[in-house]
């Protein structure tokens, strides 16, 4: 297996990457809450989640990957009653509306997508086990985590107890409690609320539990990577930590890995400011999300990601280069013996590519190498093609392409593209034989036909050649 190192928030430090079992990777990952649409800076935790699986996939890894759907908390259940529907009812459009976020950015999916309301016997049995260990308690229906007896609680985020007052993000609950700094793990029913029978009487998770029950339901006591946002850190990582090794006694997570926040023009995203957008949003606007995709994962995950419409026309620009180069490419013709600087150059981009990625996912140098070895490309096919170059040409692509999801525009050309492809292929072809016949003046029209559907014609010796603009 490659050495990849991945910075681990735990201890804060780069390390290496020892999966528990050699060869497999027990991935779990935080899902979205499903009281409204996904937004942009939610997205852009899930695509450095897939460019992470599909890196670990790329090395060799076979990945169990789980990521929870949380559909029932303050937000979920107040989203229901102010519709006056069910809260499955309530839900089912925003999970659905998440699924096909995930298509149209080409992020793969989960093996398992649990729901907490699916899992609510698996969360009392393990705040029962809490309980009897002596790390939680019941008060007036209401169960809490003791943080008192976890003296290790914090090291994750760095949080001091000492320092905890109430109004702290610790909890802010109105149940009593022993410990102002005791968090939720059951709450007791409210009228008009959704509810589950309990050994302390009706209720309904919190939401920390929630990802412990479910995670070890599906991966085991002991998870390879857990993934999140920045703002997952403290306290709801935290206090999964907390409550998972009192309940089991074994570490949970050997690798945190945590995505920084996206900004939108220097910004922090908020419905007051205009600038909370949803893919739909920027779909509405006429945006690339092949743009959108590359864009977000251009950026180190450790880094703040300034979403900007002129930063979007770049991600595209970047993108038509590699779509010129593989049109080029498609297009050259061989003769001779293979080119041997390409050859070089195409070693020596594997190995640059690969190094990057095993450096904590440094997308950006990777993506660096690409256009590197797209350059020399280019060159080999002004000096001409051997046989077999566009063949291996086209394989580092490949390669490429299985991380990165978003450098073959083919893959991502709409069924309506697809429809009328042999129309515009008929039209060249008209248009071909129109020039035979001397007949310029209907090539022209044709060619402005095509140019109306935003189609560009090259005359070549070997016959004409197309692509979209």
């Amino acid at each position: 297996m490659a050495n990849l190192s991945f910075f681990n928030t735990l201890g804060r430090h780069l390390e290496p990457f020892a999966p528990i079992v050699a060869g497999e990777v027990k991935l779990y990952t935080c899902g979205p809450t499903v009281y409204s649409h996904v937004h942009i800076g939610n997205l852009r935790t899930f695509l450095f989640e897939d460019l992470l699986r599909r890196t670990l996939e790329h090395f060799g890894y076979r990945v169990l990957h789980v990521m929870n759907l949380t559909d029932v908390d303050d937000k979920t259940i107040r989203g229901a009653l102010e519709h006056g529907v069910s809260l499955a009812a309530y839900t089912a459009p925003y999970i659905e509306s998440f699924f096909a976020d995930l298509d149209a950015l080409h992020v793969r999916r989960a093996e398992i997508y649990p729901r907490a309301t699916a899992h609510v016997p698996e969360m009392i049995a393990l705040v029962e086990q809490l309980i009897e260990r002596g790390h939680a308690y019941e008060s007036d229906g209401s169960v809490w985590f003791r943080i008192g007896s976890d003296d290790d609680y914090g090291r994750l985020s760095g949080f001091d107890l000492a320092e905890a007052r109430r109004g702290d993000r610790v909890a802010s609950d109105e149940y009593e409690k022993e410990d102002v700094r005791d968090f939720v793990l059951w709450k007791a029913a409210k009228a008009g609320e959704p509810s589950w029978d309990s050994p302390w009487g009706p209720g309904r998770p919190g939401w920390h539990i929630e990802c412990s029950a479910m995670s070890m339901k599906y991966l085991g006591e002991r998870l390879d990577i857990h993934c999140g946002g920045v703002d997952n850190i403290f306290p709801h990582h935290e206090n999964e930590i907390a409550q998972s090794e009192s309940a089991t006694g074994v570490p949970f997570v050997r690798t945190w890995m945590h995505s920084e926040h996206l900004v939108v023009d220097g910004e922090k995203m908020s419905k007051s400011l205009g600038n909370q957008f949803t893919l739909a949003d920027l779909s509405a606007r006429g945006c690339s999300l092949r743009a959108v995709r590359y864009l977000m994962l251009s950026v180190h995950y450790r880094q703040k990601l300034n979403f900007t419409f002129p930063a979007l026309d770049a991600a595209s620009a970047a993108l038509r280069r590699i779509d010129d180069f593989r049109f080029r490419l498609a297009h050259a013709p061989e003769a001779g013996a293979g080119d041997a600087a390409l050859a070089n150059a195409s070693a020596a981009f594997v190995e640059r590519f690969d190094a990057c990625l095993m450096d904590d996912l440094n997308a950006a140098g990777a993506l660096g190498a690409l256009f590197d070895w797209v350059r020399e490309g280019n060159s080999a096919i002004d000096r001409g093609l051997g046989v077999g170059d566009r063949e291996r040409a086209l394989a580092s692509l490949a390669r490429a392409e299985a991380v990165f999801g978003v450098l073959d525009a083919a893959s991502w050309s709409t069924g309506e593209e697809a429809s009328d492809e042999a129309a515009i292929v008929a039209l060249v072809e008209e248009r071909e034989q129109a020039r035979r016949r001397r007949d310029w003046a209907a090539a022209d029209r044709l060619r402005a036909e095509l140019d109306a559907l935003a189609v560009v014609v090259e005359d070549t010796p070997q016959g004409p050649r197309w692509k979209r603009r």
